[in-house]
């Protein structure tokens, strides 16, 4: 085995979801994720930990909601329980087919993620954490060789996580004291508040309320947005490209939308629910070994010089004790690139110009 999957195992144990002893762990594997997989039950194993493994496929998610009449039950009790008792959840990704879920009526997909609303925040209300394990179908859509993308994955996963989560709170510290943001670029003048909203530094660990690895990005819950914003980065959604995609928001709520390509996936999303035409997150990416656009949100959203915009599901983790964020079935990113002629104000000052931090 590749020693580098091993240092990934460990991490994501260590670091990220800070395993201990008696820990009940469920840990997801998606079918290409075999090898992270054994060596993260490994090291669970020298921790001491609880281990219940699931298995996760696009072929098998695909072929079940095919199958179905589209009339789920609400949040079956047996998976209910399992989330509700566990302590982490690991979710290793590994697609060996990027698009297989692509022909999955978009009506089902709908119908199946309402049905499991108490599901994902039992999930959610747990130590989980997200990573990625190189598959070749993950390297075909990045349009890169195999073992060049195995080095562009541990670039952006193995790094020093302490170093950058000291970097990150700078913009935390701005973000919490802020109460609005503005954003600059072609084709992008939209404004925020992010008043009373805490930041998150989310460096890769259960500790900093983050629960992606690899991270490297700081995020808050905004409200209240005006203006335009277009999303320049391709991307695939629900295994469907799409490109360019243009949103107007007045008072909060996306009021007209266009799409280069997949306006129609676009066009779903925002029907979802009324959660899902409002922001749920703005995110600013710093994780500067993420260097290329992989088409792979789990590493584009962090790529430094970016900026993310997520319409649906707030997180609780940035939101004032007993105050409610945007609630949604739905949490879909959208990535705008801060390059050249680009500003992030807060407050009107000037924080981030030409995709570069005023520390930079």
């Amino acid at each position: 085995m590749d020693e580098r999957v091993r240092e990934h195992a460990r991490t994501l144990v260590d670091w990220s979801a800070r395993i201990e002893a008696g820990d009940d762990v469920v840990v997801q594997v998606d079918e290409g994720a075999h090898d992270l997989a054994v060596a993260v039950a490994e090291h669970l194993g020298t921790r001491g930990a609880n281990l219940l493994s699931t298995y996760s496929s696009a072929e098998l998610r695909r072929a079940y909601l095919r199958a179905h009449d589209g009339s789920f039950d609400a949040d079956p009790e047996y998976e209910l329980a399992m989330y509700e008792r566990a302590d982490s959840v690991l979710i290793l990704k590994g697609s060996a087919n990027t698009a297989g879920t692509a022909d999955v009526p978009s009506e089902r997909r709908q119908a199946h993620s309402k049905a499991r609303r108490a599901i994902r925040e039992a999930r959610l209300n747990t130590d989980w954490v997200s990573t990625q394990h190189p598959t070749r179908a993950m390297a075909q859509q990045a349009g890169m060789a195999y073992e060049a993308y195995e080095d562009f994955v541990y670039d952006a996963t193995l790094r020093d996580w302490e170093a950058l989560a000291e970097e990150q709170a700078q913009l935390k510290t701005i973000l919490d004291a802020g109460d609005t943001v503005h954003i600059v670029t072609d084709g992008t003048d939209l404004t925020m508040s992010i008043e009373g909203r805490t930041a998150v530094n989310s460096a890769a660990s259960v500790a900093y309320d983050s629960h992606n690895l690899p991270s490297g990005e700081v995020f808050t819950a905004p409200e209240g947005t005006e203006g335009v914003v277009t999303f320049d980065v391709p991307m695939t959604i629900q295994g469907r490209r799409v490109r360019d995609v243009e949103l107007t928001f007045e008072d909060g709520v996306v009021v007209d939308f266009a799409a280069e390509q997949g306006e129609a996936v676009i066009e779903e999303v925002l029907e979802t629910d009324d959660g899902a035409r409002r922001l749920g997150e703005l995110g600013i990416g710093m994780n500067r070994g993420v260097d290329r656009v992989t088409d792979n949100i789990l590493f584009d959203e962090k790529m430094g010089g970016t900026v993310h915009l997520a319409l649906g599901r707030a997180y609780d983790a940035c939101l004032p004790d007993g105050v409610a964020g945007n609630d949604s079935a739905v949490h879909e990113d959208l990535i705008t690139t801060m390059g050249e002629g680009s500003r992030l104000e807060v407050d009107g000052d000037v924080v981030q110009e030409d995709g570069k931090f005023r520390w930079e």
